[in-house]
This record gives structure tokens, C-alpha cells and sequence, in this order.
């Protein structure tokens, strides 16, 4: 089975990224009433809530991974994900588990 990749970006409009370790897990949920993205999907940490969302813009997709667009058709309304790298304290760069 094909691995596959998303960039969470807007951390620094959240909580940041100091706190996120490696193999973290991360709840996806789609926001399809989200008046600035159609395809948007939210990315929370289990007891914290929303630390960002799945990229959608060539300008904050990472290297190969999925924009958000990509991913919408992979997970249901909720998906999850683990963290594997902490690019910045913008970004972070997480595979899609199933």
C-alpha cells in the first residue's frame, strides 16, 4: 500500500509547534462549509483541538506530499495521521494512516 503524505500548515496561528513530538496522532476533519476552502481539513490533537489544517496551496505543500484537495477523497468525514517530522513552527509533515 502506498504511502501518503500532508503538510499541516497555520500552526503559528494555533498554538505553534513546540509542543508536537514525532509519531504524534492527529485527527483529520473535513470542513466542507468552510466559506475559504471547500476542501478544507482540519487537523486537531486529541484534549487541545485545531492546531492547523492540511495544506491546499502549492506555496505550503511540502516536497510529495497530498494537498488537502489530494486527501479529501482518501479519508471519510474524519481521518487520522502521525506526525513524522516538525518542519518549523509553521509546519509539520505527517503519513496518513488507515
Amino acid at each position: 500500500m502506498e504511502r501518503i503524505y500532508f503538510t499541516v500548515t497555520g500552526c503559528s496561528y494555533c498554538y505553534g509547534t513546540g509542543f508536537l513530538e514525532k509519531n504524534d496522532e492527529v485527527l483529520l476533519v473535513k470542513e466542507p462549509d468552510n466559506e475559504r476552502d471547500r476542501e478544507a481539513v482540519e487537523v486537531r490533537l486529541p484534549g487541545l483541538g485545531k492546531i492547523g489544517y492540511v495544506a491546499n496551496s502549492p506555496y505550503t505543500v511540502l516536497g510529495d506530499s497530498y494537498s488537502a484537495g489530494r486527501l479529501y477523497d482518501k479519508i471519510g468525514d474524519e481521518g487520522r495521521g502521525k506526525i513524522m517530522y516538525i518542519i518549523d513552527e509553521r509546519s509539520v509533515l505527517c503519513e496518513l494512516l488507515r
